[in-house]
């Protein structure tokens, strides 16, 4: 099995992550060896291959002549040339021209080529489980009590994004909802329900839940015992009362209700839902062994905190209240515990805002300071977002519900579907709309470099042009429309006795072919944007290609290439679409 790496590979044979056909880099690279060896006495040179940006430039090129004519004291295009002689000799190769300042450019034969996409159709389908520990991958982490804002959704995709890319690659990849379910915010609830409310938490929406909470902290400026009340609550549920706690599991039921239906619709799928609430027994052992260990320490007013060295310039960190609450560090301390003794995994990554970087920061270096046997940990940031509709913002004591913009994104959708007429056709307009809308926004973040802020545009989101959810939609169901007019099969299969390539033709089978480095380089990097630029980039080769070439009509042997070619655009379009939660049509 062989692929290329988008950008730089050596040629090495501890490339777990890469998928490089060494077969073909040995044959390119054994007589470049041969001459660094016997004419230019270099006994160990590492080849480096890149996949050419540009037709121009062949399928793929090596700048090693530059690197190696420092070696052996040559001008960097009088290596090139010796190099490109010892070439053009391979039997796979159909082209060899050398270009300044000291690139070596190589095409290969049409049927090298496309015998390498009959492997390339292989990454369509989940790969092989791995052998390796497990991942972990935390995101979303919404607030119980409270409807998903627009805010969530960052997290969210960033995160399903991310642990479906490890999943298709074969990773054992745990996704964890790490549930704000625990805390004084409960006794603020609590209190407001008794007071103002003449429901039960069962009989109550999510959204009636909330107003109680605003209400909360409306009532609590002018009454500052109501704060008190609260903690006091709070410190009965840490203490088991029977009473507040039924009232606390009816808050969660109700508030996973609604989570869970607008995850549904998100496509986000997350097995263990785990609330900060299942660590509350594991809290005071952790706050001993802190204790036991030097590592936690009194501070003022009775709390219990760490102390970090001067050199690291982390400040102090609580980990237990003076009332002896415990806080969300101590939970975290807590999930580290039990995530690592129950799944022994190889890592674990935390997708949250850029704003819990010291959080993060506190937390990793105190498990360390505890002496802990600890997996690799990571934060996988992401920015904030902003909006291009001021109205958008969100105000004081409400929040910008994510139901809200999906309904509106559909809203918006049903009318582009409306104003293009007979130009989209689909079996189910109101399904589409749904993909469409939904898409649009989940798609929209996604394209972003999650470590950037990012500007929620409509106009944008929601275009036919550009890297956008429409965009890639369309261009799936254009290529099922292509596969229904030819009446072709699933079944993928490359015909090896092609002499010529058209241009857009080998632009096409070059981009297909970057397909599972674009999922290698999106999982090592967790950047689903590299994922998402991916398909944009195979979207826009596909429909020149499209455009410029006759595909049903086209005689044989070029016929079967080209609904071959279609086949595998629409089985990879739908397939980096899944990965990234986007849901795709056959008709549009």
């Amino acid at each position: 099995m062989w692929q290329w790496r988008v950008f730089v590979v050596h040629l090495r044979h501890n490339l777990s992550r890469s998928f490089v056909h060494m077969d073909i880099f040995s044959q390119l690279s054994a007589p470049i060896n041969f001459l660094i060896k016997s004419d230019f006495n270099v006994e160990s040179f590492e080849v480096e291959w890149q996949f050419s940006r540009e037709n121009s430039h062949g399928d793929f090129s090596t700048p090693s002549p530059l690197k190696l004519s420092k070696m052996v004291n040559k001008l960097p295009m009088e290596v090139a040339e010796d190099m490109c002689n010892a070439l053009k000799e391979e039997e796979i190769i159909e082209k060899c021209e050398v270009a300044a300042p000291g690139f070596v450019n190589v095409w290969l034969k049409p049927r090298v080529l496309l015998s390498s996409l009959n492997e390339a159709k292989k990454y369509c389908s989940p790969q092989k489980k791995r052998k390796d520990p497990p991942v972990i991958v935390e995101y979303s982490q919404p607030n119980i009590a409270k409807p998903l804002g627009i805010h969530h959704i960052l997290s969210t995709v960033i995160g399903q994004a991310i642990a479906n890319t490890y999943e298709h690659l074969g990773y054992e990849c745990k996704k964890v909802n790490h549930l704000g379910d625990w805390g004084t915010q409960f006794g603020k609830l609590a209190v407001a329900l008794d007071r103002w409310s003449n429901k039960s938490v069962k009989d109550s929406s999510i959204d009636e839940l909330l107003a109680l909470y605003v209400k909360f902290h409306e009532e609590a400026e002018k009454d500052e015992s109501l704060n008190e009340k609260a903690r006091e609550y709070f410190r009965k549920l840490e203490e088991g009362d029977k009473k507040i706690f039924e009232f606390w599991k009816d808050t969660v039921d109700v508030s996973m209700k609604a989570i869970l239906k607008l995850y549904d619709r998100l496509n986000v799928t997350i097995e263990h839902q785990h609330g900060e609430a299942m660590y509350r027994d594991a809290m005071g052992p952790i706050l001993e062994e802190g204790k036991e260990k030097g590592v936690f320490m009194e501070g003022k007013e009775g709390a219990v905190v760490v102390e970090f060295s001067e050199e690291l310039n982390i400040p102090t960190a609580v980990v237990q209240k003076g009332d002896s609450a415990t806080i969300y560090l101590t939970r975290d301390l807590a999930q580290i515990q039990y995530r690592t003794e129950r799944w022994h995994p190889k890592g674990i990554y935390y997708v949250v805002d850029r704003a819990q970087q010291l959080h993060f920061q506190q937390l990793f270096e105190t498990v360390k300071m505890l002496g802990w046997d600890l997996p690799h940990l990571e934060h996988l940031i992401f920015g904030r977002m902003k909006f291009a509709d001021k109205s958008m913002s969100t105000r004081k004591g409400n929040i910008l519900k994510l139901e809200e913009v999906l309904d509106e994104a559909v809203n918006r959708a049903e009318k582009i579907i409306k104003e293009h007429g007979d130009s989209i056709q689909s079996d189910n307009p109101k399904d589409l709309a749904e993909m469409m809308g939904v898409g649009s926004v989940v798609y929209g973040v996604l394209t972003k470099n999650r470590k950037m802020d990012m500007v929620f545009d409509w106009d944008k989101f929601l275009s036919f042009e550009g890297n956008s959810a429409p965009y890639i939609q369309y261009t799936h169901a254009r290529a099922c429309s292509v596969l229904r007019k030819a009446d072709a099969s699933e079944k993928i299969t490359f015909p090896l006795n092609i002499d010529f390539l058209e241009e857009n033709e080998r632009n096409l089978i070059k981009t297909l072919l970057k397909f599972s480095n674009s999922l290698s380089d999106s999982c090592n990097a967790h950047m689903p944007h590299l994922l998402t630029n991916y398909l944009f980039s195979l979207c826009q080769d596909y429909n020149t290609f499209y455009n410029d070439l006759p595909i049903v009509k086209a005689d044989e042997p070029l016929r079967s290439l080209r609904i071959s070619l279609t086949a595998l655009t629409a089985s990879v379009i739908k397939t980096g679409a899944n990965i990234l939660t986007l849901r795709i049509p056959n008709r549009m």
